[in-house]
């Protein structure tokens, strides 16, 4: 058999309003796309025809009207589950990403959910398991406080396991469905799972028989150490917000190491950073959309979080004057300085102002990767951190929607393809698939047959 070469994952995580807090003011943009079908149906074929690996969206229970001049898109939202399955009806390849949140949810009820979806799809689903981390989520599900990290890692795990087991109750030959017999189900196949742990007690089996996928794949995102082992020990891939290559090989590096550690081999976990990608026909025209989008931000110029991001003091300093001398920065490293380079790649000069490293900072505030410029320029960049030890594809946050998905598309994906980077047609029709993963065995036919095997 051919050893198949490596290739870039590519997803797209929506924001519907574009990454960018300002995307939406562009004249071009659309505004309302969050409740639009057709619109997110526009997206979702789009994603397909080009290829790419999955569609993602993520999830929040919680929200405020503060939060729309930095994070619009994520302030209001479909609910993922009645999306995802609208989305499942209008396409036919693409993976399907659905997030829901372990600290307040039960798992019978979303293996349920997951497992039907997983039918509707085809098998396209993946699960992103969340915790939640905004305290305000508390308040609306009856509870006095968010629970601290370790309680909530302790709940997923023990969640997780559960819903592992209950996509596995039924076996794949259970059903028989013999008409002249009358025999429709064989019972020594469908197993209850009788958990009884710590947070749970769950007799099972589930409703639903056994996903297409058997084992649906899971993904996760964080920093935390707990949240770094869970995607290290179970999941397929793992989101992460890194804008410096050199902190995302670190990353990369201890979660493949964890991998390892739990007994799989690197491959079978994938690193996807966040990665906004600001595309122009030329290079000029990139950083031109950059700074019209720049000019449309609604901010004060609160400098006291930059402040701390680059470990300089700025107050006192002109908004419109040079930066400090950045060895007066208290941190360790050279974080400051290479953010200052990220700003400057996307201003396209290196001398800038204060205020232009603040815009740089605003835009990339919620932690992915800011790049401006031509095709090449992005296409570049992407392969420098896959054959980096960076990433192994990217979640794709296009700044303004729906052309700057359109450019990416259009622009970048064909010279990622004539690369070599990036696929030119699918070769699986499942999540599991797209990711190289073959069937798992269910657990329960697999320990009858050892049982069986020691008689």
């Amino acid at each position: 058999m051919p050893i198949l070469k490596r290739q870039l994952h590519l997803g797209l995580f929506l924001f519907s309003t574009g990454y960018h807090p300002a995307g939406w003011r562009l004249p071009e943009a659309v505004a309302d796309g969050a409740f639009d079908p057709k619109f997110l149906h526009r997206i979702a074929r789009r994603l397909e025809e080009a290829k790419f690996d999955f569609f993602f969206l993520g999830d929040a229970l919680a929200t405020s009207p503060d939060m729309q001049h930095q994070f619009p898109s994520q302030m209001v939202r479909l609910e993922p589950f009645t999306m995802i399955a609208n989305i499942a009806a209008v396409t036919e390849r693409i993976g399907l990403i659905v997030t829901a949140n372990t600290t307040y949810s039960e798992p019978y009820t979303v293996a349920r959910q997951t497992a039907s979806l997983d039918y509707l799809s085809g098998g396209r689903l993946a699960w992103n398991v969340v915790t939640g981390m905004d305290i305000r989520a508390a308040q609306n599900y009856s509870r006095e406080k968010h629970w601290d990290n370790s309680r909530r890692y302790d709940y997923a795990e023990e969640f997780v396991k559960i819903v592992q087991e209950l996509w596995d109750s039924w076996e794949d030959e259970a059903f028989v469905r013999d008409k002249e017999s009358g025999v429709f189900v064989d019972g020594s196949k469908v197993h209850v799972i009788n958990h009884h742990g710590e947070h749970f007690s769950v007799a099972g089996p589930l409703n639903v028989a056994r996903p297409p996928q058997g084992q649906i794949p899971l993904l996760n995102a964080g920093t935390s150490e707990r949240s770094r082992e869970l995607g290290a020990k179970l999941s397929t891939a793992v989101f992460t917000g890194q804008i410096l290559i050199e902190l995302a090989k670190s990353f990369y590096a201890d979660i493949k190491t964890k991998a390892e550690a739990f007994g799989r081999k690197q491959n079978e976990v994938s690193i996807l950073p966040g990665l906004v990608p600001l595309v122009g026909r030329t290079a000029e025209e990139a950083h031109a959309k950059y700074r019209e989008l720049s000019s449309l931000l609604v901010t004060d110029y609160d400098l006291s979080a930059l402040s701390a991001r680059i470990g300089i003091d700025l107050k006192g300093y002109e908004l419109d004057g040079p930066l400090p001398d950045l060895s007066l920065s208290t941190l360790p490293g050279k974080e400051s300085e290479w953010l200052v380079e990220l700003a400057q790649r996307a201003e396209g000069r290196k001398e800038i102002t204060i205020r232009e490293l603040f815009h740089y900072f605003a835009a990339t505030a919620r932690g992915h990767l800011l790049i401006v410029g031509d095709a090449k320029q992005v296409a570049d960049r992407m392969e420098e951190w896959f054959t980096g030890g960076a990433a192994d594809g990217f979640n794709i946050c296009p700044p303004y929607l729906p052309g700057g998905l359109d450019l990416f598309i259009d622009l970048v994906i064909p010279e990622l393809q004539r690369r070599g980077l990036f696929r030119t047609e699918y070769e699986a029709d499942t999540f599991r698939g797209h990711f190289g993963l073959s069937r798992p065995d269910n657990r329960f036919a697999r320990s009858t047959i050892l049982e069986g095997a020691g008689e």
